[in-house]
Parts: structure tokens; sequence; C-alpha cells
């Protein structure tokens, strides 16, 4: 039998602060966008440049894909 009193009790519900935010994630950036204009500016500069060197890695991939087996990719490395 159980011991002392047990009626009227209840649990405890599990909605704490961490399970609200962990149920409100979303996909995307986890990043907040700078306000003031010369970070704006840095912003738009970083991602145009790591938007141009995607886009050669890419081209040098495809170049040395076509050119031939794709077993020769090593060479790029050297």
């Amino acid at each position: 039998m159980v011991q002392g009193k047990t009626k009227g009790l209840q649990n405890k519900g599990t909605s704490t602060r961490k399970d609200r935010q962990t149920a409100n994630l979303t996909k995307g950036r986890k990043v907040i966008a700078p306000k003031k204009a010369g970070l704006i500016k840095h912003d738009q500069m970083k991602k145009t440049l790591s938007a141009k060197i995607n886009r050669s890695v890419e081209g040098q991939m495809v170049a040395a894909a076509s050119s031939g087996k794709l077993t020769i990719m090593r060479n790029l490395i050297r």
C-alpha cells in the first residue's frame, strides 16, 4: 500500500521553456542578419565571394569529370 497522502496530487506538466523552444525549431539560417550598414555590406560581399568560389569549384569538377573517366579526379589534387 502507498504510505502518505496521495489524494489530490498532480504530476507537473512537461511544458518547460526548453521543450517549447525545441518544438518551434525550423530549418534555415540560424544567424541574425546584421543591422548596421557596414556589416550589411560585409555580409553581402562574403555571400557573393562564397558563391563565386563555389561556382568555380563546381566548374572545375565538371571540367575534370567531362574530360575523361571519373577516376582521373586524383590529378586535380596534385
